[in-house]
């Protein structure tokens, strides 16, 4: 292809060919031998010492000018055979052929095939090449190869040659030299005046063969010769005028015909297409001097506007001979430049002047059309070439010529533009700056190749043009005008390639012949299609369209190898570039990639369309999108593909959660001292569970891994998305985990558009151990698994994610970089680049499971409840039995039954709260602890064998306020057989719920307690209690100060009658009973003497306890010290008194009965004084005077002492405690001032007595006359800090009459 350098002009073509089975690299290798000699001094050429028109080009001697090669890799197109002598230099000059050979007897079969070769690239009318070589390097020849007899095109380079690049260098010297000749026969033939007829003949001539046209007229004739080494030419009208013979023109010389008469042949035509011709031909031989003059010759002639393209041609000439003297002289100084203008400036207006004759050619034929836009083309490409040189090398200088004089096949860049930073605003502004050439004078001037006038050019000729207009735009940092040209070049490739694949297969099918109804596909070349996917994704990414979002992997590639992408679609993105533009390339990529085709490329375009372009796609554009790359990857696949494309709906999975197992499954983590016994299990009662066994759900630990089962199914709840208007498929949708082993089978999902899916993805972990969840393998049909991680939205992941979206919506707008470093991709790349770090610091936390050992399962096989509904009267004890079936292959040794009903929550809250009082408190705690709905007798060597049954009973109590319950049984295999032997710190339950409907009716209520002081009652005659009611027997007790009465009303609130009891059941006391009937709708009283007690000052001085481990329960009520003495004798002297008693009830004839509680009653001070038993007791009596004394007569219990005789009042005081105390003594007689006494009343001493020690104290009174009198004693105890307290006290009645 043709790199259009600026001094192409002065380039002579040598075109390397390989000849025969000669590998690339073998080609490639001797090639570069070659092309290392891209200039050669004229001064070391040889010159032939002939001395006919063969030496007019050659060099003098002692020349300093050098001769300027090329070799380019193809051959002009036979087309451009009208521009053999228009321009010369676009030609290949000679032909070499590189070949390989290892013996002597295939040399003629390289001659052969070097001929043929030549002969194909070509046409045998042509003029050119004027030279023909091969070179045959000899390799892997024992004996080497014998020159005798060879052919004189064929020069043979030994193997053993030691310097073969200088015996190269001079080879193409003769060669150079064997073309100056040939340029010498050229121009003697057009110096005819046939030869001239025909140079001026059309607009674009052409000469035949040489062989055709006749030899030199004779001197009478001929035009004088040209001098070739004066400087100006000496030619005159009078041989002007002479014509040649008449020749008869053929219109297959390629000549039009021309109406003049023949006698004008030859002088009528114009010198100056010769003198151009010669020029070029000068210039060719890098004779400058010479050329320059010939040019200047021929644009004093070509001012017809026939001639402008030859003007124009020989300006460019012109223009290029400065560049060539510049270059020979190693600087850049020209004296004749001015000081006010550039050094370039004359090349400049040449170029320019010659662009204008182009652009303004008269209009000629069709078939010309081609030929004047490529020469337009040219010469703005040259005049571009020549400023972007000058501003590439910073001005102008040595660099710059080299620039414009570099001879490879492919384009040169400078130094200044081939380092990493040179597309950078500041390198290409500096340029700018230095060389004095602004970027966009050079892109302006490019601008004007760009036209309809392309459309003439050839397919090979638009390519060369359009590829060296994208390629300066790059260099100059265009990168969208660049993008905008490398568009066009896609399309001109395209065709090519298409339609040459396209005869290709016609030709084979023919050759193949017809099979009748049998399809037949062909194999398709591939050939050149990476290239083509390669600058059509360049294309797109200038543009902003990134065709490499989805990138195409090996089939069985490693999902979890695949780096993490970040694909996080709640994160802002900025859009980049304008949509309308980028959707059109997008149609455009695709229909390149089918085109091809490349199915796979045509998958990968569509779906990193879908990917980034989707909010700006129409909904039909994604379905044409999706269902084309569907299509694509099923047809590659069909066609055995090892590769595809991954997935690229960004990230499908939202969240995974494991399903909850069923409650009967969930395995319970329980430490190993949890089987030890226990004193107490009130502690846990109390704080929410009746026992450690009993599974809370709302109060496990939510941070901890949840427990699943070996072997057993497990279910994890997927939620994926669907962002697009279609319905999306994944064909494999699995777990991606770590850890143990995990055995699961993919699933295959139809996500429908825009929405939210739920699937379920099961699976057994194989053994114990942790399981990790890390995301989901995601699979699309016809493309390559990938594994998506979703790691756990933990405080640093959210703060992560918060990160990322205020960074990208700050981002937003504010670009660092301009134009199109301000790739999304590449700002993504950068910003990420910190964030992986942090990211990567911060492990990610991943849901993970705990797999435990195998578990044994229970189920209730039967219950003696009636549809799990509990109906009890309030009180009532009965029992239920529960038959548990183990259907599982591991035994049960281990069950534990633990309750729960709803009287439960409420009391722990109010205990939790703390708002109750002390004795609230203990009251709650005492019905939660002492009186529970459920409980069983515990036994631990229940064993349940696989397959078989056990029963157990649960006692059941009626709790009013009770309306649901639970029965928990939770059960393991403990002692099971371990390989490594090692002790656990835990083991795993399971819990199997039975839950009941409870109904408990209250049928009697207990009120109006009341505790009285034990009557009195007459004696009998013989001692006995005077009373005939045999039935109240219980009710006479001896003694009736150390005894009370206890009495309770009961009323029957329900249907029918009860039979209730009260028991007395005080230690060292008899036992006794009172029954009563209490019929429906009636109070019955319960009466039943109580024999006083006393409790000692260390316990009735203790706190009201707690049955919980609380060590401080704070009391809400401010009491006072003496307040709250009395509050906790009056606590504990309760408690003595209920646990003296036991009330229950039975259902009248039925079988039916429970307690009746009594803690609801209330003991009031009364009643506490009236049970206590006090600590000093006294016996009052009424004794006669003398000694001894006679004791006065009672009567009902009272004594009758005579008026006006004095008495003693006998006074027993009795030490009651077991302790030895001091006590005093008050006597009170009411009315006071109608009796007289001997000492003192209060405070008469008594002294200390022992325990159970008695002391009688006897004062003499008088009453002073008749009537009811009181009298009254009452003992105190002293203590150690003098004060008293009353402690016993005792009575009298006294009835003094006259008749005493």
């Amino acid at each position: 292809m043709d790199t259009h350098v600026f001094a192409n002009l002065a380039q002579i073509r040598i075109l390397l060919v390989p000849i025969g089975a000669i590998p690339q690299q073998t080609f490639e290798k001797y090639a570069s031998e070659i092309r290392s000699f891209d200039a050669i001094r004229l001064g070391d050429i040889a010159v032939e010492g002939t001395k006919d028109e063969r030496a007019r080009f050659q060099p003098k001697s002692l020349a300093t000018g050098y001769l300027h090669l090329s070799f380019p890799s193809h051959p002009p197109p036979h087309s451009h055979q009208a521009l053999s002598l228009l321009r010369p230099s676009h030609f290949p000059l000679a032909i070499i052929g590189v070949a390989t050979c290892s013996r002597s007897e295939a040399l003629p079969e390289i001659i052969s095939q070097f001929h043929d070769t030549a002969l194909d690239m070509f046409p045998p009318t042509g003029i050119y090449p004027l030279a023909r070589n091969c070179f045959v390097f000899e390799e892997g020849s024992s004996s080497g190869i014998s020159p005798s007899g060879q052919h004189p095109e064929l020069i043979i380079f030994p193997e053993m040659m030691g310097n073969r690049k200088l015996h190269i260098g001079t080879l193409l010297g003769e060669i150079c030299s064997k073309i100056f000749g040939e340029f010498g026969v050229l121009i003697q033939r057009l110096e005819s005046p046939l030869g001239n007829e025909y140079l001026n003949a059309s607009l674009f001539p052409s000469l035949p063969l040489l062989t055709d046209l006749p030899p030199s007229l004779g001197s009478k004739d001929t035009l004088p010769p040209l001098p070739s080494h004066s400087s100006q030419p000496e030619i005159s009208k009078s041989a002007l005028s002479k014509v040649a013979p008449a020749m008869k023109r053929n219109s297959s010389l390629g000549v039009p015909t021309v109406r003049k008469r023949l006698s004008a042949i030859g002088a009528a035509s114009s010198h100056g297409r010769l003198f151009k011709v010669m020029a070029d031909l000068f210039l060719l031989a890098g004779r400058t001097e010479d050329a320059l003059i010939w040019y200047t010759e021929a644009l004093q002639l070509l001012k017809s506007p026939l001639d402008s393209i030859w003007n124009a041609s020989a300006l460019e000439g012109m223009a290029t001979i400065p560049i060539l003297d510049a270059w020979s002289a190693g600087h850049g100084l020209q004296t004749s430049t001015s000081a006010g203008r550039e050094p370039w400036s004359d090349i400049a207006d040449k170029l320019t002047q010659a662009t204008t004759l182009y652009f303004k050619v008269p209009p000629s034929e069709v078939e010309n059309y081609q030929y004047l836009s490529y020469l337009y083309c040219c010469c703005v490409l040259r005049h571009t070439s020549l400023l972007f040189a000058i501003w590439s090398a910073k001005g102008w200088g040595p660099l710059a010529f080299t620039t414009m004089l570099q001879p490879g096949p492919t384009p040169y860049l400078p130094p200044t533009l081939s380092h990493s930073e040179s597309t950078t605003w500041a390198n290409l502004e500096r340029l700018s700056s230095m060389s004095g050439i602004p970027r966009t004078t050079v892109s302006s001037l490019l601008a004007q190749v760009h036209g309809p006038w392309l459309l003439h050019l050839g397919p090979r000729e638009r390519v060369s043009v359009l590829e060296a207009i994208a390629s300066t735009y790059s260099c100059l940092g265009y990168r969208r005008k660049e993008s905008y040209i490398l568009r066009e070049v896609l399309g001109c490739i395209l065709d090519l390639i298409v339609c040459g694949r396209e005869e290709d297969a016609h030709t084979n099918m023919r050759l193949f012949g017809n099979k009748g109804n049998v399809g037949i596909r062909l194999n398709e070349s591939s050939d050149g299609n990476e290239s083509i996917l390669k600058l059509l994704k360049h294309v797109c990414k200038v543009l902003g369209v990134n065709l490499d979002a989805i990138q195409i992997l090996d089939d069985n590639n490693d999902p979890k190898n695949h780096p993490e992408a970040d694909d996080d679609t709640d994160v802002y993105r900025e859009p980049f570039g304008w949509p309308e533009l980028q959707i059109g390339v997008v149609r455009e990529s695709v229909a390149v990639a089918e085109a091809l085709p490349d199915f796979l490329a045509v998958a990968q375009y569509a779906l990193s369309s879908l990917k980034t372009l989707q909010e700006f796609l129409e909904p039909g554009d994604q379905y044409h999108l999706y269902s084309t790359a569907a299509r694509a990857m099923q047809t590659a696949r069909r066609r055995g593909a090892m590769k595809a494309v991954e997935y690229w709906s960004g990230r499908p999975v939202v969240s995974i959660t494991l399903a909850p197992l069923p409650f009967i499954r969930l395995p319970i983590e329980k430490p190993i001292s949890a089987l030890r016994p226990r004193t107490s299990d009130s502690n846990a009662i109390l704080k929410g569970g009746t026992d450690p066994f009993l599974y809370n759900p709302r109060k496990m630990n939510t941070q901890g891994k949840p427990l699943v089962v070996q072997g057993e199914v497990l279910e994890f709840i997927v939620i994926v998305q669907n962002p697009y208007v279609f319905d999306m498929e994944l064909q494999s949708l699995s777990l991606s985990t770590s850890g143990v082993p995990f055995e699961s089978t993919p699933i295959s999902v139809i996500i429908p558009a825009r929405s939210y899916h739920r699937a379920v993805l099961s699976g057994k972990a194989l053994t114990t151990g942790t399981l990790v969840v890390r995301g989901c393998i995601v699979r699309a049909p016809g493309g390559v698994a990938r594994e998506f991680v979703l790691p756990l939205a933990t405080e640093d992941e959210e703060e992560r994610l918060a990160h990322k979206r205020s960074a990208a919506l700050c981002e937003a707008g504010r670009s660092k970089y301009s134009g199109l470093d301000n790739f999304p991709w590449e700002r993504k790349r950068s910003q990420t680049s910190g964030s992986e770090s942090s990211r990567s610091s911060k492990t990610m936390m991943f849901l993970e499971c705990k797999v435990v050992p195998e578990q044994p399962l229970l189920r209730i096989r039967r219950t003696t409840v009636t549809h799990g509904a509990l109906m009890l009267y309030d009180g009532e004890m009965s029992s239920i039995r529960i038959t548990f079936e183990n259907i599982a292959p591991l035994p049960i040794d281990f069950i534990r039954l633990a309750f729960d009903d709803s009287t439960m929550t409420p009391a722990q809250q109010a205990l939790a709260e703390g708002e109750m009082s002390v004795f609230e408190t203990y009251e709650t705690e005492y019905a939660l602890i002492h009186r529970p709905v459920f409980s069983w007798i515990k036994n631990d060597s229940v064993t349940i064998a696989p397959g078989r049954k056990v029963t157990l009973t649960i006692n059941c109590f009626g709790k009013v306020g009770c309306t649901e319950g639970t029965i928990h049984a939770s059960y393991s295999y403990i002692h099971r057989d371990t390989s490594d032997n090692k002790e656990t710190s835990v083991f795993h339950t399971r819990q199997l719920s039975y839950p009941l409907m409870v109904t408990v009716y209250r049928m009697l209520e207990s009120h109006g307690m009341d505790i009285l002081p034990y009557p009195s009652y007459p004696m009998g005659t013989d001692g006995n209690l005077a009373t005939n009611n045999s039935n109240n027997l219980n009710l006479f007790v001896q003694d009736n100060g150390a005894w009370c009465l206890f009495s309770v009303d009961i009323m029957n609130t329900y249907g029918i009658p009860f039979e209730v009891s009260i028991e007395r059941v005080q230690e060292d006391v008899p036992w006794g009973e009172t029954l009563v009937n209490v019929p429906p709708g009636s109070t019955s009283r319960l009466v039943i003497p109580l024999k006083k007690f006393l409790l000692g000052n260390e316990h009735i001085s203790r706190p009201i306890p707690t049955l919980s481990d609380r060590q401080f329960v704070v009391d809400k009520t401010k009491l006072s010290d003496a307040e709250q003495k009395m509050q906790r004798e009056l606590f504990w002297y309760r408690e003595e008194l209920f646990k003296s008693l036991r009330c229950q009830w039975r259902e009248a004839g039925g079988t039916r009965y429970g307690d009746l509680s009594l803690r609801q009653q209330r003991l009031t001070l009364t009643m506490l004084k009236t049970l206590r038993t006090e600590k000093a007791g006294i016996q009052l009596s009424l004794m006669r005077s003398g000694n001894p004394g006679k004791p006065i007569e009672q009567s009902a219990g009272k004594y009758h002492p005579p008026c006006s005789e004095p008495v003693y009042l006998h006074i027993k005081v009795t030490n009651l405690t077991k302790t030895t105390l001091v006590f005093t003594l008050d006597v009170n007689i009411d009315p006071r001032e109608h009796v007289i006494h001997d000492g003192i009343l209060c405070d008469i001493p008594v002294g200390r007595l022992e325990a159970k020690e008695s002391r009688e104290i006897e004062v003499a009174i008088c009453f002073l006359c008749h009537g009811r009198f009181e009298v009254s004693a009452s003992a105190r105890v002293l203590d150690s800090s003098g004060s008293s307290s009353e402690t016993g006290s005792a009575r009298l009645i006294v009835m003094v009459n006259t008749d005493a």
